[in-house]
C-alpha cells in the first residue's frame, strides 16, 4: 500500500457507476442524443445515423419505449408506412441528465 488515501471529493468511479445503463449502451445513446436535437425522427433515419441493423434498432427502441423514454409512432405517408420516434418528457430528462454527469466526470478524468 502507498499510503494515498482516494478523494472523498473525487470519486468519479462511484459517479460513474450511477449512469444509467440503459442510456449509456453505446447504440442507445447514439438514438438518445440524436432525439433530443430534434422533435422527433423517423426509423429510416435514425436507421442510417447510427448503422444499426433494422432488427437491431427495433430491439433498442423496444427497451427505451418499455423503459418510457421514447414515444414511438405507426403512421402512413400515403400508403407508405412510417415510424416516427421522439422524446417523451422523461427522455428528455434523463439524457440531460446523463449528459450532465459525464461532464461533471470529464474533469475528474485528466
Amino acid at each position: 500500500m502507498s499510503g494515498i488515501q482516494p478523494s472523498r471529493e473525487n470519486k468519479p468511479f462511484e459517479e460513474m457507476a450511477s449512469l444509467d445503463k440503459l442510456i449509456h449502451e453505446p447504440a442507445r445513446l447514439a438514438i438518445m442524443t440524436a432525439l433530443a436535437t430534434c422533435s422527433s425522427a423517423d426509423f429510416t433515419f435514425l436507421l442510417q445515423l447510427t448503422g444499426l441493423s433494422k432488427g437491431n434498432l427495433s430491439s433498442h427502441l423496444s427497451k427505451l419505449e418499455q423503459a418510457g423514454l421514447v414515444q414511438i409512432e405507426k403512421r402512413f405517408i400515403g400508403k407508405t408506412p412510417n415510424t416516427l420516434i421522439s422524446l417523451t418528457p422523461q427522455g428528455q430528462e434523463a439524457i440531460e441528465r446523463h449528459w450532465q454527469l459525464l461532464d461533471k466526470l470529464r474533469p475528474d478524468t485528466f
